[in-house]
């Protein structure tokens, strides 16, 4: 190529001037590099039109497979450039090949360089249709595949004219990307999943055989329009196949009409391929091979068995719960049998690949056939969850069968290696369980040192109308290819009913296909017929080798249809009537498939049956056994174990904490790490030095900030052996820079220090990363990391605490009810920024009245008071809330998180200007040994002394509580005025708070908050003070009034609200007369 592109270069100022012969100066002639192989034209010629722009490539190609083999061109080609080698101007080497009999040595010279310029430009030129050909089936052939198990891909969505096969029903532009309306994607054939009516009409293709008359019509069609100028005459011409194709198998030149022939079977069949959005070439010649090349989608006779076997099982599993349980919703997989295989055919390739653990997550629809035959769940404990008179759970309060998830660990038969496959339980929120299932997986692979994913690897699977339409689905793509995130390739399955619940999807999405999300990470998608189980097969071999050689995700989309309603009571007919008319007539894929393995011999019918009887005794036997099964035991669902954490029967090991506080040396030895740069020329921020010799300040003063108090937490647990991850927007430096975990070097691009990292030869790692911007996606990660083990301090930050609101899908359905439903425990933590400064109303306020109102404990009951009453507390309730004040607090409650023996979520509110307010710092004293978490903070100054004198005790959380006492010794009275911070809101300490009121017998009792009366703590601390001292005194409010915003936006108004509810805080006489 080298060689005639030197030709060429020397040929261009010829070409100039007969081409552009108004132009006063000619480019001068270059001087020719020369390359390996040594051969060019040896006379200057005249370059020619074809041998500019993208002719040249196809010419330079051509040449150079005629160096290496002059046999391996056409004789056209062969005479032409022996003719320019010769001498000859392009334009006058080129004839047509000698007659039959005839050699090329007998030709004369006259003969040899015979001009034929025209028909030189009309060879590269078919040559370049072809090239074009071929590379729009690559793009657009999946448009056209036949997909549809129904049949039904004829209606019309958007009434734009529609190119039904040959016939021409109206006109379209060739660049027409979207659209398969007329392919044959559908099982139903008459709702295909695309939207566009378009065709592409630069794709030549027939609905069942190469019909010649048909395509020479369409060969007519495309010349005139001057699409690629190829007719009938061209059918049998030998065509070169170019390096971005792989139908030529060992050929390297076929005639027109067998390339298109192939091109067909390979992109139009009941397989269709996207991928040329890659960005990737060796990615993309990847796929071309998998699926161009002839001959790959060859099944031996026993693949072919275990398939049939497998789609047996998956049939006849639903037909025995619709025989018994008819009148059940069970979300059946009916119209889809092939997932089963499907999912098999992925764990099997995988574990040949070398993975070991499959972390899986799906929505309700197959969920129980998935259970059963992928799983392996035993039978009988599906079946029992059938029965009305089964007696609750053990523990917490359940879930609906299709929700709950399974963890089983057995021989993968067809490898003979030990594989762990686990079901993640999750909501009927769809989609919600993707990044939680990403954020396990990371954690498998952390824990067992897959840094490459070849040994933990994730499968989700998704409904057509959800991928679409669920925005989590975009975030959690997103994640899938950042270092702190990437889970090194997920296989996703759509399974693409065509509907949604009872929405068209011409009224569910935008896009062609349910799958064009993908398209942002470059990850291949391969739609595939479901009611061909071998394509299906096929379809999803590839998609485990890609994923085990490029470590990328990748989506198999299997078009098929949904037997029954949404759910099995459910009528669909209301709604999709001719859909579910074509639904009755159509024949199940079992059937089908059977039928073809008959006719080719590959099994009789006895064999067939025979398949059959044995799998209906097996789920008889375990329906029989299922009768015995009078207790539903949720722990038999649980998605994570941790081995050895719990006693055997799923108890704690004790009911009690030790102390959380250290020794003064391991504080001193973390506080130096803290404040310096472990590492040698390391050039600092000059900003970051003065605040690293601010800690080592505090470190010799014996006193920590917020931030220094989170390092000496952080750091003690991982020289304990505690892996630590925080992660969310903006956490290595901190959204008001206070935390800066990660220093980076001034002088050297990406050059970091996690001095973290450094604090002793044994520690655990330690994990800081920014994520993404999102709340939904990033916080269900964090979760599904912290299921993996209990032993990991596992935090999510969000960058101010109203931010949550976002991701409260996974606060509501996962974190908060998460062990109730799924006897999972999950020691999350979420740091949530919180306070009323004036910065408005988004700014403000983590809703902290949300999660009060959704944790489990009694307002009207006082619990019983026993030793272990603080731990038994925090071993009952769903989650843990606390807002701390001080540094030492924080400190302690994180390492409780750790050191408790059992796992609650844990929401902290947070400070913003108590980050750095000097009289939230801490002293040592408060962090040594033997100290612990504060949950109430008695008053101890001046009033504690005299506690007979004291008028009103108000008890109060978190920042407010520096301004009452700012407010307090303003107006000296600090004698008369006990102020008592609750840091531990959820579980109350009703203990705590009964001992701190019954010191100020005459003290009337207030509760003291910044934000508004119908928000932050007041709704739900007013009733518990009240159950705590047996309703004896009221509770009066000092606070802002009901509003609907969570804060003004108007700084004046703002100091305005807060002066008003200081005076009533401090009004002896605020609340007399009142009842």
């Amino acid at each position: 190529m080298h060689c005639l592109r030197t030709c060429a270069s020397r040929l261009w100022p010829l070409a100039a001037s007969r081409t552009n012969r108004n132009v006063p100066q000619q480019r001068p002639v270059v001087a020719p590099r020369t390359f390996w192989p040594i051969r060019c034209y040896v006379a200057p010629v005249a370059a020619e039109p074809f041998l500019n722009g993208t002719s040249s490539n196809y010419v330079e190609e051509m040449y150079n497979a005629w160096l290496e083999n002059p046999k391996s061109v056409h004789k056209s080609w062969d005479i032409f450039f022996r003719n320019a080698n010769a001498g000859a101007l392009p334009g006058a080497a080129y004839q047509s090949p000698p007659p039959l009999g005839v050699s090329l040595s007998g030709l004369t010279q006259a003969q040899t360089l015979q001009g034929a310029q025209p028909n030189v430009e009309k060879l590269v030129e078919d040559h370049l249709a072809v090239q074009s050909l071929i590379r729009a089936y690559q793009v657009r052939g999946h448009h056209i595949a036949k997909l549809d198990p129904l049949g039904i891909s004829c209606v019309n969505f958007d009434d734009a004219p529609v190119t039904v096969g040959f016939h021409q029903v109206g006109e379209k532009t060739s660049t027409a990307i979207r659209g398969h309306h007329v392919a044959q994607l559908d099982p139903l054939g008459i709702a295909d999943s695309d939207l566009d009516s378009c065709v592409p009409t630069d794709i030549i293709t027939c609905s069942d055989e190469l019909d010649l008359a048909r395509v020479k019509e369409h060969l007519n069609t495309l010349a005139i329009r001057g699409f690629y100028g190829l007719d009938e005459s061209d059918l049998d011409k030998v065509f070169r196949l170019p390096t971005t194709t792989f139908i030529g198998g060992s050929e390297t030149a076929l005639p027109l009409r067998e390339i298109i022939r192939r091109l067909e079977m390979a992109y139009c069949q009941h397989i269709g391929v996207e991928f040329m959005f890659i960005n990737d070439l060796e990615q993309c010649q990847w796929i071309r091979e998998k699926f161009e090349k002839p001959g790959v989608m060859h099944f031996t006779l026993e693949e072919k068995r275990t398939l049939l076997a497998r789609m047996v099982r998956s049939t006849r599993f639903e037909e025995f719960l619709q025989r018994k349980w008819s009148s059940e919703k069970r979300f059946g997989l009916e119209g889809c049998e092939s997932l089963i295989p499907a999912l098999k055919t992925i764990i099997d390739k995988s574990s040949e690949n070398g993975v070991e653990n499959v972390i899986m997550g799906m929505p309700h629809r197959g969920r129980l056939n998935v259970l059963a035959n992928v799983i392996r769940k035993e039978l009988e404990q599906i079946f029992c969850q059938f029965d009305s008179k089964l007696e609750a759970a053990d523990e917490g309060s359940g879930d609906v069968k299709y929700h709950l998830g399974m963890y089983h660990r057995r021989i993968n038969r067809v490898t003979n290696r030990n594989i762990t496959l686990s079901l993640v339980a999750n909501p009927s929120h769809l989609e919600a369980v993707d990044p939680v299932v990403q954020g396990k997986t990371k954690a498998e692979q952390f824990y067992c040192g897959d840094t490459d994913g070849n040994r933990v690897m994730s499968i989700l699977l998704h409904g057509d109308a959800a991928f679409a339409g669920q925005g989590i689905v975009y975030e959690t793509f997103h994640l899938s290819d950042l270092p702190s995130y990437t889970t090194h390739g997920t296989v996703h399955v759509v399974v693409n009913n065509q509907i949604g619940f009872t929405t068209d999807p011409r009224m569910a999405r935008s896009s062609p296909y349910p799958t064009d999300v993908a398209r942002v990470v470059n990850a291949p998608i391969f739609h595939v017929n479901a009611d061909d189980p071998e394509a299906v097969m096929y379809v999803c071999k590839v998609a485990a080798e890609w994923r085990a050689t490029f470590h990328k995700d990748v989506v198999v989309d299997l078009v098929c249809y949904r037997r029954n309603g949404h759910n099995e009571m459910d009528e669909p007919m209301f709604t999709q009537p001719l859909m579910y008319k074509q639904i009755k007539k159509q024949k199940g894929v079992l059937q089908k498939y059977t039928e073809k393995l008959i006719a080719e011999g590959v099994v009789t019918r006895q064999e067939y049956e025979g398949e059959v009887t044995k799998y209906d005794r097996i789920c008889e036997e375990a329906h029989e056994r299922s009768k015995d099964e009078k207790i539903m035991h949720i722990k038999h669902w649980l998605d994570s174990p941790w081995p050895g954490f719990f006693t055997l029967d799923g108890q704690p090991k004790s009911m009690s904490c030790p102390s959380t506080g250290l020794s003064e040396e391991e504080l001193c030895h973390i506080g130096q790490v803290a404040s310096s740069v472990p590492v040698q020329d390391f050039t600092i921020h000059g900003g970051l030095s003065r605040i690293l010799k601010g800690r080592a300040a505090m470190i010799e003063g014996r006193t920590v900030d917020w931030a220094l108090g989170e390092y000496m937490a952080f750091g003690s647990l991982l020289k304990e052996g505690i892996h630590v991850r925080l992660s969310g927007q903006d956490v290595e430096r901190g959204t008001f820079s206070h935390r800066h975990h990660v220093l980076h070097d001034q002088n050297v691009d990406k050059r970091i220090c996690i001095p973290m990292n450094h604090i002793s030869p044994n520690q655990a790692p330690y994990t800081v990363c920014n994520s993404s911007l999102s709340e939904y996606g990033v916080l269900g990660f964090e979760l599904g990391f912290a299921m993996a083990s209990p032993n990991a301090l596992v935090l999510w930050e969000a960058q101010f605490g109203d931010f949550h609101n976002t991701a409260q899908c996974i606060i509501d359905q996962f974190i908060c009810p998460g062990q109730a439903k799924w006897v999972r425990q999950n020691g999350i933590v979420l740091l949530l920024p919180h306070g009323m400064e004036g910065m408005g109303p988004e700014h403000s306020s983590a809703r902290p009245e949300r999660f009060l109102q959704m944790c489990n404990d009694d307002p009207d009951m006082s619990p019983k008071m026993t030793e272990d009453f603080a731990v038994r507390q925090l071993y009952d309730c769903n989650w843990i809330v606390v807002n701390c004040s001080t540094a030492a607090n924080y400190f302690h409650v994180l390492r409780r998180q750790i050191l408790q023996p059992f796992r609650k979520p844990l929401i902290i509110f947070t400070p913003k200007s108590l980050l750095r307010h000097p009289e939230a710092k801490s002293s040592f004293d408060e962090m040594l040994s033997g100290s612990h978490f504060q949950r109430l903070i008695p008053e101890r100054g001046p009033a504690a002394q005299c506690s007979g004198m004291v008028k009103r005790i108000i008890f109060c959380t978190g920042k407010v509580y520096y301004e009452l006492t700012r407010e307090r010794k303003a107006r000296s009275m600090e004698d008369t005025i006990a102020i008592a911070r609750i840091e531990q809101l959820s579980p109350f300490p009703f203990d705590l708070v009964k001992a701190e009121t019954e010191k100020y017998p005459e003290a009337d009792l207030v509760w003291c908050q910044e934000e508004h009366k119908n928000q932050g703590y007041y709704d739900y601390v007013k009733p518990r003070m009240r159950t705590a001292i047996n309703r004896t005194r009221p509770v009066w409010y000092a606070g802002r009034d009901p509003a609907a915003a969570p804060a003004t936006g108007n700084k004046h108004a703002h100091l305005l609200e807060l002066q008003r509810f200081l005076d009533t805080a401090f009004n002896l006489d605020a609340f007399k007369g009142r009842t």
